[in-house]
């Protein structure tokens, strides 16, 4: 889809990019991110198109020190694309050029754009094409983490469609790699897809840090958010978001969940299981019987009685409240943070920021819809206030909590 051109959409000059433009012909502005902008780009010796990410590193944008961050970002997101090069279901990088004040990468054109739009034309999907889905992404996170890779930052914006309707994982500015053993302690993601164990991380210095773990997690609201059209944890005061995120509390409500499998709820709830030690593995994943049942293999044998925790059933959907103030969740402080990703070590933020709906739209959408989730630009804010507020909190909480209690649900037997 072509773009409205901006000024900040202007293409560099000949001499700042010439060893580009002797290759490629830039055409349509097909995208937006913070620090970056993604045009159409036509190969001049064979005319087979592509995509380009033009990164604009000059001291009239960014700090100095920031750029040499999105230098050194951008220099280990290429070196991760070439490891992971081949993969059905991961972008590949044809190209990447850096000259003094431009960084280019060219990538393969996925003409249908990302799950993120196409979910939003069709509000949910069927388990079916879910499943597809599904697969084709705990294939792509096994791959990576198999080569001891974590991404960081899964969600249905950086999973592209090409002409087939076959995903690629896209977006690999925060991955990084990860010995067995090793962990991680930054903040940095997507605040609705970000695993309870970040941001127990960010407000517990002795806590042990993360791992690969976080992946599966950001798979289980994916999964989650396909087949219901809205994500499993949303709350227009981000610092109830964040309790929810972090006590795994969610809902099968009605009526998105009405028809849907026992299979399939028993699948996200070993994906959003809050202690990483107890969360599948994309291996594990992928042996659930949800993929398994299409392809005759034997189901796993499961418990009669065994649970999983989860809110109580909505008796429908709450019309959604107007956006908060830009002054983010906590009313003391103002978010330092912009919409969209958030990374705490550079106090950066990038990724899609999507323009706030009207209240009207959000009611007809619904609390807690997908495209209200993500048209609340502020509420998609990281607040890092509130997150120092949810430690203070913790520790001095008394008995009792404003989130309703969550009720158990019976898983029944898997089997023949």
């Amino acid at each position: 889809m072509t773009l409205d051109v901006g000024p900040e959409d202007e293409l560099p000059d000949w001499a700042a990019a010439k060893e580009f433009y002797q290759k490629y012909d830039p055409k349509d502005v097909i995208g937006r991110g913070v620090s970056s902008v993604v045009r159409r780009c036509v190969h001049r010796a064979t005319g087979h198109e592509f995509a380009v990410k033009i990164m604009e590193v000059t001291t009239e944008r960014l700090s100095p020190e920031q750029l040499e961050e999105v230098r050194e970002a951008t220099r280990r997101e290429t070196h991760i694309l070439r490891q992971v090069a081949g993969h059905p279901h991961i972008i590949t990088l044809i190209d990447s050029y850096e000259s003094s004040s431009f960084m280019f990468l060219v990538f393969d054109l996925m003409r249908k754009g990302e799950l993120f739009d196409y979910l939003t034309e069709k509000v949910a999907l069927s388990e079916k094409e879910t499943r597809s889905i599904m697969r084709s992404l705990l294939e792509a996170v096994s791959f990576l983490h198999a080569n001891n890779i974590v991404h960081r930052d899964l969600k249905p914006e950086n999973i592209l469609l090409d002409d087939n309707m076959q995903i690629r994982l896209s977006d690999f500015g925060f991955s990084c790699h990860l010995e067995p053993g090793e962990k991680l302690r930054e903040l940095c993601g997507t605040p609705g897809y970000l695993a309870p164990e970040i941001l127990k991380c960010s407000m517990d210095e002795t806590h042990p840090g993360y791992g690969k773990e976080v992946d599966l997690w950001a798979c289980g609201v994916i999964l989650f958010t396909l087949l219901a059209g809205s994500p499993p944890f949303w709350h227009r005061r981000q610092i109830l978001m964040l309790r929810m995120v972090m006590e795994g509390r969610y809902q099968f409500g009605s009526p998105e969940w009405d028809d849907r499998s026992d299979t399939v709820k028993d699948l996200i709830s070993r994906l959003l299981h809050v202690d990483p030690a107890g969360r599948l593995t994309a291996e594990q994943a992928l042996r659930h019987p949800f993929f398994e049942r299409c392809e005759g293999s034997q189901p796993w044998s499961l418990s009669p009685r065994q649970r999983f925790r989860v809110g109580p059933r909505a008796r429908g959907r709450a019309a959604a409240p107007s956006p908060v103030s830009r002054g983010g969740c906590c009313p003391t402080a103002r978010c330092p943070l912009p919409g969209g990703r958030v990374d705490s070590a550079g106090g950066r933020a990038r990724g899609r920021k999507l323009p706030p709906g009207s209240a009207a739209d959000q009611e007809r959408a619904g609390e807690g819809s997908l495209r209200a989730a993500a048209s609340a630009a502020p509420d998609r804010q990281l607040c890092l206030p509130a997150l120092r507020a949810l430690g203070e909190e913790g520790r001095a909480a008394e008995p009792g909590s404003p989130l309703p209690a969550p009720a158990p649900w019976a898983v029944p037997q898997h089997g023949p």
